[in-house]
C-alpha cells in the first residue's frame, strides 16, 4: 500500500505532531516534544556521503535536525549541516574513532571491489564489531538484485535479462545481506534494497509517497520499478527514525 511521509515533525503549541510511515498508511500521533527532541538529535554517520545515495539520506537527516558526520575517501561539497570527515570504511581504526557515540552508522558504498580496495563486504566483521560495541543500529543501501521477481523467486540477479555488467555488483551485495542475516543477534541492523531503476541516471522528484514492501521487486501497472534519490532518501530516514525493520529487509518503490 502507498505510504505518504510527512518528513520532519511539527512543533505545535509545546507538542510534536510526527507522521510515522507504517505497512498500512501514515499514522499520526501526538508525543511529548521531550520525545521529539530526543529522536530527532540521533548522531549519524553516513559512509558514501559524496555518492548518489548517501547524499541524499545525508541531506533529508540533516533536514530533520539529525547531528551528520558524512565519510567518503575524498571529500568535496557537503550538504548544508553535515560534517565531513575522509577516511575508508577498511580502515578499521579510522571507523572506530568516526563512529564514537554514534547512535546509527549508514553504509551506502558500493559493495564490488572499487579503485584499490576490496569488496565491501571484507570490512563487515570489524564494521559489526564497532557497530556492536557502540550500541549503534546499522543500516545499509542495498541493490534491487537480491529481491525476488515474484513470491517464491527467482532473484532478480539471476534471471536471464539481468545485464552482465552490473551482475558482479549485484551478487556482492546479495551476499552481503546474507552475511547480515546470519549476523549474531547482537547486531540491529537493516537493509533498504531500491527499485530497480535507482540511480543519479533517473534522479526523478520528491513525492514523498512511495510504497513499501519485502523481498519482492515492486513494480508498477507497467511493470516499471523506479524510485527517486529523494524519495529514497526519506524512507530510509522514516526507518532510522522508527526501526520499524529490526534486522530485516525492505524495498521500496513507486
Amino acid at each position: 500500500m502507498a505510504i505518504k511521509s510527512a518528513g520532519p515533525p511539527s512543533v505545535i503549541t509545546g507538542v510534536i505532531v510526527h507522521s510515522s510511515a507504517q505497512s498500512r498508511g501514515a499514522i499520526f500521533r501526538v508525543v511529548a516534544t521531550s520525545e521529539i527532541q530526543e529522536q530527532i538529535m540521533a548522531k549519524v554517520v553516513v559512509f558514501g556521503i559524496t555518492g548518489y545515495a548517501g547524499g541524499h539520506i545525508g541531506a533529508e537527516l540533516a533536514a530533520r535536525g539529525h547531528q551528520v558526520t558524512g565519510v567518503a575517501r575524498k571529500l568535496s561539497t557537503l550538504p548544508d549541516g553535515i560534517a565531513g570527515e575522509a577516511g575508508s570504511i577498511h580502515d578499521a581504526d579510522f571507523v572506530r574513532r568516526v563512529t564514537e557515540g554514534a547512535d546509527h552508522i549508514v553504509v551506502a558504498l558500493r559493495f564490488g571491489p572499487q579503485a584499490d580496495e576490496p569488496q565491501l563486504i571484507e570490512a563487515l566483521p570489524s564494521l559489526i564489531e564497532t557497530a556492536v560495541a557502540r550500541g549503534a543500529r546499522l543500516g545499509f543501501v542495498g541493490g534491487a538484485g537480491s529481491l525476488q521477481v515474484a513470491e517464491g523467486g527467482p532473484d532478480l540477479v539471476d534471471t536471464p535479462s539481468f545485464p552482465e555488467a552490473y551482475k558482479g555488483e549485484a551478487l556482492a551485495a546479495r551476499d552481503a545481506l546474507v552475511a547480515l542475516r546470519a549476523s549474531d543477534s547482537a547486531l540491529d541492523w537493516f537493509y533498504v534494497s531500491p527499485a530497480a531503476a535507482f540511480g543519479g541516471y533517473n534522479p526523478g522528484e520528491k513525492t514523498g509517497e512511495f510504497r513499501v514492501g519485502g523481498d519482492v521487486l515492486l513494480t508498477d501497472a507497467k511493470g516499471d520499478s523506479y524510485i527517486s534519490g529523494a524519495d529514497f532518501a526519506i524512507a530510509f530516514v522514516d526507518e532510522i527514525e522508527s526501526g520499524a525493520h529490526r534486522r530485516a529487509r525492505f524495498t521500496v518503490a513507486y
